[in-house]
């Protein structure tokens, strides 16, 4: 693998790290204003980026490459309301798609079809990660300032579970 490609993917982990700090963080906020089922659905977007980061790290040593860390920025900690964090989080997730757009981007100018074709599971992930949260984010726009609305959305969301993919 091109050091170009190496130092890209080294700096896509640390940012799929940054992903799950922010989740957490997220997770923090939703316990602390008593809203559970959305923290819960949190914890599970925590595993699920520590998922994405570890799966790049392992394909780096896969390819021969050697992971190298950086600090992780400290995350935001308040939001308004539960509408702004997850107003937030489909920012933060358009911006992670287009990180691994720019990924394609290196892949294709190195000419490693190895890293495009392993990259191409990252952009499946982003249209459900973008899909999903833009569906909460309609929902809690819909739900406004009715109390009922958003405590039955955060029993919905308590029912996820994070289910480990096949690599």
């Amino acid at each position: 693998m091109k050091k170009k490609m190496e130092n890209a993917l080294n700096k896509q982990v640390n940012a799929e790290m940054y992903s799950s700090y922010l989740y957490l963080a997220m997770e923090s906020y939703f316990q602390s204003i008593s809203l559970g089922g959305f923290a819960k659905w949190m914890r599970g977007q925590v595993q699920e980026e520590m998922f994405h980061g570890m799966k790049i790290y392992d394909y780096v040593h896969e390819r021969g490459g050697r992971a190298k860390f950086e600090a992780i920025a400290k995350p935001e900690t308040e939001w308004a309301s539960p509408l702004a964090a997850f107003e937030h989080i489909l920012a933060h997730e358009q911006s992670v798609t287009e990180l691994i757009n720019d990924l394609i981007d290196v892949a294709l100018d190195a000419r490693d079809h190895a890293a495009k074709a392993f990259l191409n599971w990252f952009i499946i992930e982003q249209v459900e990660e973008e899909a999903t949260v833009g569906g909460i984010v309609d929902r809690l726009r819909l739900i406004g300032d009715d109390s009922s609305g958003l405590f039955l959305l955060d029993s919905e969301l308590s029912k996820r579970v994070f289910t480990m993919p096949v690599k």
